[in-house]
C-alpha cells in the first residue's frame, strides 16, 4: 500500500516538472510545420502566373486553406477523448508534402482542394499540440505556451525565404525536393513522442465542460476580437502601408520581417513572465503598451521605425501564449478542445478584422484605419478584469 502511495505521489512530482527535452521536441516541430505552411503567400504571385488566375481567385485560395480552421474544436474534442499524438506526430510531413508540391497542380480547382486539405493538416497539429505541451510544462504553464509560440512564430519568419530558396533552387516544379526536412521531423516526433500521452489522464463530459468554457470564452471573446484588429493591421497590412507612405518595395517587406522576428522574443517572453507577474497584468501592459507604439509608429519617420516597430512586435504578439495559457489553466481537463476552440475563435475575429479594415482603408486611408484599430484594441482592458479570478488570490492573477 505504501509503495503504490509513493509511486502516485512520484508521478504527481513528474508532472509537476517542466519537461524541457519533450517541450523542445513539439517546438521544433511547430517551427518545421509552421516553415511550410508559410509558403504561400511567397509562391502565390508564381501561380497567379503559371494557372492564369485572376485577383479575386487568388484571393480565394486563402478562404480554402484558412477554413479547416474551424474543425479546431472538433479535432481538439477527439483530442481529449482519444491519443492523437499521431496527428502531431505526421502533420510536419503532411503540410510539408502539401505545400511543397503546389507547383504541380494543373488548375485552380486541384489548387484549391490542395489547399483545403493542407488546411486540415494545419488543423489536426494546432488544436492538440499546445495541449501536449501544457501537460508536460508542469506549473510553467505560460513558459511552455512561450516556447510552443515561439517556435511557430520563427516557422512563419523562415518560411518564406525558404520557399523563395527553394523556387531560385529547383524550380517551381522542382518544389518537392524541399520536403525531405518535413519527413525527417515527422520521423524525430514519432521516436520521441510515441510513448507521451496524446490526452489528459481526466476529462470532464461536454455537459459539465460548457458552463465552465462560456465564463471563460463571453470576456475572453472581448478581449480577442479588439487586439484582432491591431495584429491584423500589422500582420496583413503593414508592407502595404508602408508602401503608401512612400517605401520602397524592399523596405516595405523588411519591416514584417522585423515586426516578426521582434514577435518571437516576445512570445518567449510573454507567457514566461505571466507565470511570474500574473496573466491578467501581462495582458494590461502588452495592451496599453502596443497602443502606445502604434500611434509613434504612425508618427515616425527614417531609421527610427526600426526600434519603433522591434518594440510594437514584441508588445503586440507576446499576447498569444498568454492567452492560451489561460485557456489550459481554466479548462484543465479539455486542454485540446478549449483551445480548438481559441483557435477558431481567433481565426473568425481575424478574417472579420481584415475585411474590416480593408474597407476601412478604402474609404478612410490605412493611416486613420491604422489610429481607428489601436482605439478598437484598447477595449480589451476592461475584459481583461472580467477574466475568471485566479484560485491562487491577487487582483491581477489569473488561474
Amino acid at each position: 500500500m505504501t509503495t503504490q502511495v509513493e509511486t502516485v505521489r512520484s508521478a504527481e512530482v513528474v508532472e509537476e516538472k517542466f519537461q524541457t527535452e519533450q517541450i523542445m521536441t513539439i517546438v521544433g516541430g511547430h517551427f518545421v510545420h509552421d516553415t511550410y505552411s508559410a509558403f504561400l503567400a511567397p509562391l502565390l504571385p508564381l501561380l497567379i502566373e503559371r494557372l492564369s488566375l485572376s485577383l479575386t481567385m487568388a484571393g480565394s485560395l486563402w478562404v480554402f486553406f484558412s477554413l479547416p480552421a474551424l474543425l479546431n474544436p472538433f479535432i481538439g474534442y477527439l483530442a481529449d477523448k482519444f491519443s492523437v499524438r499521431y496527428f502531431v506526430i505526421l502533420a510536419p510531413a503532411a503540410t510539408a508534402t502539401i505545400m511543397s508540391s503546389l507547383g504541380l497542380t494543373s488548375n485552380y480547382f486541384l489548387l484549391a482542394i490542395q489547399l483545403f486539405l493542407a488546411g486540415i493538416s494545419i488543423a489536426a497539429f494546432h488544436a492538440p499540440a499546445p495541449a501536449m505541451v501544457g501537460r508536460l510544462s508542469g506549473n510553467k504553464l505560460g513558459k511552455g505556451m512561450s516556447y510552443f509560440m515561439a517556435g511557430g512564430e520563427l516557422g512563419r519568419t523562415v518560411g518564406p525565404i525558404v520557399a523563395v530558396w527553394g523556387v531560385s533552387t529547383f524550380t517551381l516544379e522542382g518544389m518537392p525536393r524541399v520536403m525531405v526536412v518535413g519527413w525527417a521531423t515527422s520521423l524525430i516526433l514519432y521516436w520521441r513522442l510515441r510513448n507521451i500521452p496524446g490526452r489528459s489522464g481526466q476529462r470532464q463530459t461536454l455537459r459539465a465542460f460548457l458552463p465552465a468554457a462560456r465564463r471563460l470564452f463571453v470576456p475572453l471573446v472581448g478581449i480577442v476580437v479588439p487586439r484582432q484588429f491591431m495584429i491584423t493591421a500589422l500582420a496583413v497590412y503593414l508592407p502595404t502601408f508602408m508602401s503608401m507612405e512612400g517605401a520602397s518595395l524592399w523596405v516595405a517587406g523588411i519591416s514584417l520581417s522585423i515586426l516578426e522576428l521582434a514577435g518571437v522574443i516576445g512570445a518567449l517572453a510573454g507567457g514566461t513572465l505571466s507565470d511570474r507577474l500574473g496573466r491578467k497584468l501581462v495582458l494590461i501592459l502588452a495592451s496599453v503598451s502596443s497602443s502606445a507604439l502604434m500611434i509613434l509608429f504612425l508618427g515616425a519617420e527614417g531609421w527610427l521605425l526600426v526600434p519603433v516597430l522591434l518594440a510594437l512586435g514584441f508588445t503586440t504578439l507576446s499576447t498569444g501564449p498568454v492567452m492560451l495559457a489561460i485557456v489550459q489553466e481554466h479548462l484543465p481537463d479539455n486542454r485540446a478542445t478549449a483551445n480548438g476552440l481559441y483557435i477558431s475563435m481567433a481565426f473568425l475575429s481575424r478574417s472579420l478584422a481584415a475585411l474590416v479594415l480593408g474597407f476601412m482603408g478604402d474609404r478612410l486611408g490605412l493611416q486613420t484605419t491604422y489610429l481607428w484599430a489601436t482605439l478598437i484594441s484598447l477595449l480589451v482592458i476592461p475584459m481583461i478584469f472580467l477574466l475568471p479570478k485566479s484560485e491562487e488570490g491577487g487582483p491581477l492573477a489569473t488561474s
